[in-house]
C-alpha cells in the first residue's frame, strides 16, 4: 500500500494512493499516527481498502500533499553512513553508527517550500532513506528488525551547516529549524517497497544531479540500524530512522555551494516517488 495525507499544515487527513487517484481513508482512521499503527492499522486499511475503495471520497489534484504520517515523536538520523560522504566530510569511517536526533518540528511535506531563516549561510541537502516503525521496538534482534517496520519513504534531512559544525555542540541545532525535514510523498508498505538495502536514490538542484546512489552502499544496512537503536531507545509506532545520505551534498564541493532563495531541488528514492521544494526565504 502507498499511504499519504493532504489538506493545510496541521490539519492533514490520511488517505491512500491508488494509480494516479488519492482516495480519502478518514473512515479508517483519523490519522496516520502512533496510534493508528499501534492498533494494527495497516491490515485495518487494507481490509477497507478491499471492500470500501470504490466508493470513498476521491482528493482533487490541487489539494496539498501532506508528509504521509503525522509528525512523530522522534527523528532519529544516522549520520556519515555512505563510505564516500564520510570521505567527502574529511570524517574517518564510523565503527558503529553516529546518531542523533532531528527536532519534529522540522516535518515538512514533500511539496512545502524549504526556507533559508535568519542567519542561514550554508543551508545544505542531504536525500534519504527513512524508515517508519510500525510496533514498538525495543532490544530487538537484526534478524527480527524488519517485522517492525509500517513502511518506507523519503526524507530530505536539510542541514544549515553554520549551525551544525561552527557553534560548537552536537549536530541537532544545525538539523532542526523549520521546514528541514521534507517527507514522503508516499509511505511504501513493506511489501511493495522491495529491498531497503538495494534501492537507488538521488537529487538534483535546479535540475542538476548532485547526489546519485543506493542503499547498497549503506555502511550500517536497515536491519542493523533498526536493532542498533532500539538498544538505547524505546522506538515507538510512527517513529522515524533516517538513514544516512550519500556523497553528493553541497558542504563536498569543491568549492561548497549552498542553497539560496530561488533554488528548486528534487530528491527521489527507486519506487517511494519524488519530492519537490522549492527554496524560500522564512517569512
Amino acid at each position: 500500500m502507498r499511504l499519504i495525507r493532504y489538506g493545510s499544515a496541521g490539519n492533514e487527513r490520511p488517505a491512500v494512493l491508488l494509480g494516479s487517484e488519492r482516495i480519502d481513508a478518514s473512515a479508517v482512521t483519523a490519522d496516520f499516527n502512533e496510534a493508528f499503527f499501534a492498533d494494527h492499522g495497516i491490515d485495518r486499511l487494507r481490509a477497507w481498502l478491499v471492500s470500501s475503495a470504490a466508493s470513498a471520497p476521491r482528493i482533487p489534484d490541487h489539494i496539498r500533499w501532506g508528509p504521509p504520517v503525522a509528525r512523530p515523536s522522534k527523528i532519529i538520523c544516522v549520520g556519515l553512513n555512505y563510505r564516500a560522504h564520510a570521505l567527502e566530510t574529511g570524517a574517518a569511517i564510523p565503527s558503529e553508527p553516529v546518531l542523533f536526533q532531528k527536532a519534529s518540528s522540522a516535518w515538512s511535506g514533500p511539496f512545502d517550500p524549504i526556507l533559508i531563516h535568519p542567519g542561514a549561510a550554508k543551508t545544505d541537502w542531504e536525500v534519504e532513506l527513512a524508515i517508519v516503525i510500525g510496533t514498538k521496538a525495543s532490544h530487538v534482534s537484526e534478524s527480527n528488525a524488519l517485522n517492525h517496520v509500517a513502511g518506507f519513504a523519503i526524507m530530505n534531512d536539510v542541514s544549515e551547516r553554520a549551525w551544525q559544525k561552527e557553534l560548537g555542540g552536537q549536530w541537532t541545532k544545525g538539523k532542526s529549524a523549520d521546514s528541514f525535514a521534507p517527507f514522503g510523498p508516499i509511505l511504501v508498505t513493506p511489501d511493495e517497497a522491495g529491498n531497503p538495502d538495494a534501492l537507488d536514490l538521488s537529487l538534483s538542484v535546479n535540475g542538476h544531479t548532485r547526489q546519485d546512489s543506493s542503499t547498497a552502499d549503506l555502511i550500517f544496512p536497515v536491519p542493523f540500524l533498526i536493532s542498533y537503536i532500539s538498544r538505547f531507545m524505546t522506538l515507538l509506532p510512527g517513529d522515524v530512522i533516517s538513514t544516512g545520505t550519500p556523497s553528493g551534498v553541497g558542504a563536498g564541493a569543491n568549492p561548497p555551494e549552498f542553497l539560496k532563495p530561488g533554488d528548486f531541488v528534487e530528491a527521489s528514492v527507486a519506487g517511494l516517488g519524488t519530492q519537490r521544494n522549492p527554496v524560500t526565504l522564512a517569512p
